[in-house]
């Protein structure tokens, strides 16, 4: 008898397609499509692949969300799995699987991940090491916040998408700034946490029933708050070689408690966390859907798998395979450099080509009259794939070194 999943599609990017693509390849599962979009826009290659579609004016509105799943399951009889990997919808995907009585995550422990300030007082509680944090409603809470912590301190929504909003104060000038740019009022509250300064790591995991059956573990170089700061720094994010480095074992206890400690079930987690100058780890926050960063692609590439079709079968079947690491990868951001809102010139590629070329896998590089990008992934990037870390961080330094995009 076949799976009968629902997947939720806002629109057709091409990261939500590459899901769809993975779901759609599945043997003995039903896809049932809800989305933003008319049925007649549907790509080609997915007619009588996809054999439900409901359009939905909001897919983050939970009751519209429930009142496609009533159509599904009045039209197929039952549906096994309400899915979509986006981070904004996992608390109204969640609130409406427990209004169709449909398994997966529930409310209470999407709300667990989505809300950084509940997130922190579970982990605190279960005492583990995460920044001192407080949720803010006005500029006296803040000072008070402030005067606890000292500075800086770093602010950012209550529901943040990764670094997305985040800012960093570190006197009463920006803090003041920090305010106003994020409109902190009591009806609009702010997380303030204090700073934690040490190198930045991601940490995936894989449970099946909220048993850890895989681990991995990246470097952010430099750490995200930076890049934001510094739009002018070209970075990277590199997946070794080792699974698990020995900074990144240690962690691995924390992690496993933090991850019992929210709930988890079913999931592909990410997690970012700091290591210290003095050796402590600090857990920064998690999320419960696939990484972003071309993490996905890159930990396919050092396995040797489709890493989405590898999440699809998890959210769908609950099962997780797959064979031991044996290369290393990593992805290079070129990111825009001065005033202009337009990419007027992309220096380096030559000097690029020849010193990083055999490593690169793939690439979307910068071009000549496109516009700024909005996000701080940058105009362009690049992935690359060694045998060795040694060869992946060479072929990245190369890569952010000689690779300058000039806006004008």
């Amino acid at each position: 008898m076949p799976a009968h999943v629902l997947y939720v599609a806002p629109f057709y990017s091409a990261n939500i397609l590459q899901c769809l693509d993975a779901l759609t390849s599945l043997p003995d599962v039903r896809i049932g499509l809800i989305t933003h979009e008319s049925e007649a826009t549907l790509p080609e290659r997915y007619r009588g692949r996809v054999v439900g579609h409901y359009q939905v004016r909001d897919c983050l509105d939970a009751e519209q969300l429930v009142s496609a799943g009533k159509a599904f399951q009045a039209g197929w009889g039952r549906v096994d799995r309400l899915i979509g990997f986006l981070e904004q919808m996992q608390t109204p995907l969640a609130v409406a699987r427990d209004k169709l009585g449909i398994p997966g995550m529930t409310e209470a422990i999407a709300r667990n991940f989505r809300e950084k300030n509940r997130m922190k007082a579970k982990l605190r509680e279960a005492g583990l090491p995460v920044a001192r944090q407080a949720l803010i409603g006005s500029a006296e809470e803040a000072r008070a916040f402030v005067r606890e912590v000292g500075y800086p301190v770093v602010l950012k929504p209550p529901a943040g998408l990764g670094s997305r909003a985040t800012v960093r104060a570190t006197d009463d000038e920006s803090l003041a700034s920090a305010l106003a740019e994020l409109f902190v009022t009591p009806s609009n509250p702010a997380q303030a946490e204090e700073f934690v300064r040490g190198e930045e790591h991601t940490f995936e995991t894989i449970t099946i029933d909220g048993r850890p059956v895989w681990h991995s573990s990246s470097y952010y170089l430099p750490g995200p708050l930076q890049v934001l700061e510094n739009p002018w720094i070209q970075y990277c994010v590199l997946l070794p070689r080792e699974q698990l480095q020995p900074h990144a074992q240690t962690f691995r206890a924390l992690n496993v408690r933090a991850l019992q400690a929210l709930g988890v079930g079913t999931a592909l987690t990410h997690m970012e966390w700091f290591l210290r100058p003095d050796g402590s780890m600090v857990i920064s926050e998690v999320a419960a859907r696939p990484p972003g960063v071309h993490l996905m692609p890159m930990m396919g590439l050092c396995h040797g798998v489709d890493m989405w079709q590898k999440w699809a079968e998890l959210m769908v079947f609950d099962r997780f395979e797959a064979p031991p690491r044996q290369f290393a990868a990593g992805t290079a951001f070129f990111r825009g450099q001065g005033p202009g809102q337009v990419v007027r010139a992309v220096e380096g590629l030559a000097e690029a080509q020849e010193q990083a070329g055999p490593w690169v896998v793939d690439r979307k590089l910068p071009q000549v009259g496109q516009p700024r990008a909005s996000g701080y992934e940058g105009e362009g990037y690049a992935i690359v794939k060694g045998e060795t870390t040694e060869e992946v961080v060479t072929a990245l330094r190369a890569l952010v070194k000689s690779v300058r995009v000039v806006l004008g």
